[in-house]
């Protein structure tokens, strides 16, 4: 079983703009002033593009998709949270919280990445959820670690205990469930995805404790980390705010491996921190501002990773 791929879907936006329909929990958004819709998702391709060709240019995979614009999808760059592929040629939908990113899923993608020359033997469909008012987002929820089968989450208004549950059986995983909290008004309130206080590499884990205020559970979760072998670098709420939890660990054909992140992650991880990660593989960020301040995510949550055997 393999925890790290060398193969990306991103899907290229085509009406990229700050949602309000995900802003109601998702406390990261945060409107740009003076710019039109399309200045705005021109800006966002822009950065899409720069950050594909960087990802290509250490010889990482990546599978494009255009957005349709007609779709009217404004997070559709964020692809990891609508669908997974998995090595036993499983491909996972997954039910989400808001309406207009439920139009997201589209069969071209899946084709696209069929026609990349990878085999889908299955479809597991969780999307009927919705109906219920119940919801897990992807790898936006889900982190996996594939090696140990433990699927770790953070609570949230996307994230069901019982559909997590439901996943973890399905799929054989162990569930660690935790609350993840950050401050807004002075109140501490639940952080939308897990991927964004915590990512997990193969050997270390990038993890914002601070964000879990119930001591049990963040016992529970550094015991876990601890005894599946990983190294943690522990970030401050700060450095999450500055998307530094939202990384993803890729290697490329050659077997080189890589933290990919944004610039304003990157910039905001001490000397330390940075020589935690570099002693396991190579940092790579991009600029990505006008995707996370719009988007309130950053460059986890624009890759999807592809695991499906080839064809």
């Amino acid at each position: 079983m393999q925890q790290i791929t060398d193969t990306l879907l991103m899907v290229r936006p085509a009406s990229f703009n700050s949602n309000p329909e995900t802003a109601v929990n998702n406390y990261f958004q945060q409107e740009i002033a003076g710019l039109s819709d399309q200045a705005l998702n021109d800006k966002a391709v822009a950065e899409f593009d720069s950050f594909v060709a960087s990802l290509r240019d250490k010889g990482i995979r990546v599978i494009v998709v255009d957005d349709v614009k007609s779709d009217n999808t404004p997070d559709a760059v964020f692809p990891n949270n609508w669908v997974s592929f998995h090595q036993d040629g499983q491909v996972v939908l997954y039910p989400m919280f808001a309406q207009s990113r439920r139009r997201e899923r589209r069969e071209e993608v899946i084709e696209a990445v069929e026609a990349a020359g990878f085999k889908i033997d299955s479809i597991t469909d969780y999307t009927a959820a919705e109906d219920e008012g119940v919801f897990l987002e992807g790898t936006g929820s889900l982190l996996l670690d594939r090696v140990n089968s433990i699927a770790y989450c953070a609570l949230s208004d996307r994230a069901h205990e019982e559909l997590l549950i439901e996943f973890c059986e399905d799929f054989e995983f162990t569930p660690v469930i935790f609350t993840a909290n950050q401050t807004v008004d002075g109140q501490r309130l639940p952080i939308y995805h897990t991927n964004v206080m915590m990512a997990l590499a193969e050997n270390f884990a990038v993890v914002c404790l601070a964000s879990i205020d119930d001591s049990k559970q963040r016992k529970n979760l550094v015991s876990h980390i601890k005894e599946s072998g990983k190294e943690i670098v522990d970030i401050t709420e700060a450095q999450m705010h500055a998307f530094a939890g939202n990384m993803l660990q890729v290697r490329n054909e050659a077997g080189q491996k890589y933290m990919v992140m944004s610039k304003a992650a990157h910039d905001s991880l001490t000397q330390k921190q940075i020589a935690q990660i570099e002693a396991h593989c190579e940092i790579l960020s991009s600029s990505l501002t006008v995707i996370e301040t719009c988007g309130g995510g950053s460059a986890r949550c624009m890759m999807a990773e592809v695991f499906l055997p080839r064809a």
